[in-house]
């Protein structure tokens, strides 16, 4: 029997312009898969941290954004709502309806190899007694060396150049989907390892099902980052140090430097593209959310601890 999948993404407004690329490769990695997976997607339109430079530009945003993201489950709100909410939600809603999900993210390209793997990865792991296990696949090029036990062999030993955008391999380069999938073809057996400690940021994380329905989750605290780091702490926190699988010779792009990622925001014309930091950074209510959340994230397990909330950014 078929491994069912769900993968969930939330797609902002201003990411209008690279969204197109991740629902390309997502097609790729469907039509690869016989077997079933639901794709589900949130479109935001809030404007509550990020302006439109005009009304007529955030309706023409959201309208290419519902032509592109035009199959599955797709929804469409007005409120707040942040990666660490739709991915909380996600797992929730889909826990009992499939075996595996799949965070995607709009920076994101997945490989087309992505659901076979992921099945076969699934069968494996439920032969061995593990039905509780996290997966990965390999990563480009990171900031540090603690993450070089997830990147792809052909990234790993090439140097750090800051601000490099022309090399292939480097933090600030946006690649293409087919680049990726010329990387990956070359890939005749699979190089499936574990990593213990558990390593991993939310894009592309692989989830069994079973992880949800044990009561792992985000915290409702962490209400903006660190979503990915408190669902590790969680995982750790209720199952101790399960399996986390990396597939460290298939490459999951996250082009999270793409110049594209934050479109037709006010305030940020003139700030360097490829610095998607820099350009939150303009804003007065970043460093307040990333300072509360960031607090709320390292006192998870702190009986004494008070959360702050988004009332206290915009209040404080």
């Amino acid at each position: 029997m078929k491994t069912k999948f769900a993968i969930g993404c939330l797609v902002q407004w201003y990411e209008c312009d690279i969204i197109g690329e991740y629902i390309e490769s997502l097609r790729e990695a469907l039509d690869a898969y016989d077997g079933q997976v639901i794709v589900d997607m949130t479109i935001v339109g809030n404007q509550d941290l990020e302006q439109c430079i005009s009304d007529k530009q955030i309706n023409e945003c959201i309208t290419k954004i519902e032509l592109i993201c035009n199959y599955g489950n797709v929804r469409y709100t007005d409120d707040l709502h942040t990666i660490a909410d739709y991915r909380r939600e996600f797992n929730e809603s889909y826990c009992d309806r499939v075996d595996v999900l799949m965070w995607g993210e709009s920076d994101s390209l997945i490989p087309k190899q992505t659901f076979t793997i992921l099945d076969n990865l699934h069968k494996m792991s439920l032969q061995n007694n593990n039905p509780k296990y996290l997966a990965f696949f390999g990563i480009c090029k990171m900031w540090d060396d603690t993450w070089k036990q997830l990147e792809h062999p052909d990234f790993t030993d090439k140097p750090f150049i800051e601000g490099d955008t022309e090399n292939w391999w480097s933090l600030r380069y946006a690649m293409t989907k087919d680049e990726m999938n010329k990387i990956n073809d070359r890939t005749d057996e699979l190089d499936v390892q574990i990593v213990s400690p558990h390593k991993f940021n939310g894009c592309g994380l692989v989830i069994s099902s079973e992880v949800i329905k044990a009561g792992v989750n985000i915290p409702r605290s962490v209400f903006f980052i660190h979503e990915d780091s408190a669902f590790m702490w969680m995982t750790n926190k209720v199952l101790g140090n399960i399996p986390q699988y990396v597939i460290k010779n298939i490459l999951l792009v996250h082009n999270r430097k793409h110049p594209n990622k934050r479109m037709f925001i006010k305030g940020e014309e003139g700030i360097d593209k490829t610095d998607p930091g820099a350009q939150r950074r303009t804003h007065d209510w970043y460093s307040k959310a990333n300072k509360m959340c960031e607090q709320n994230y390292h006192n998870l397990f702190n009986p004494n601890y008070k959360s702050y909330k988004w009332e206290d950014v915009f209040n404080d």
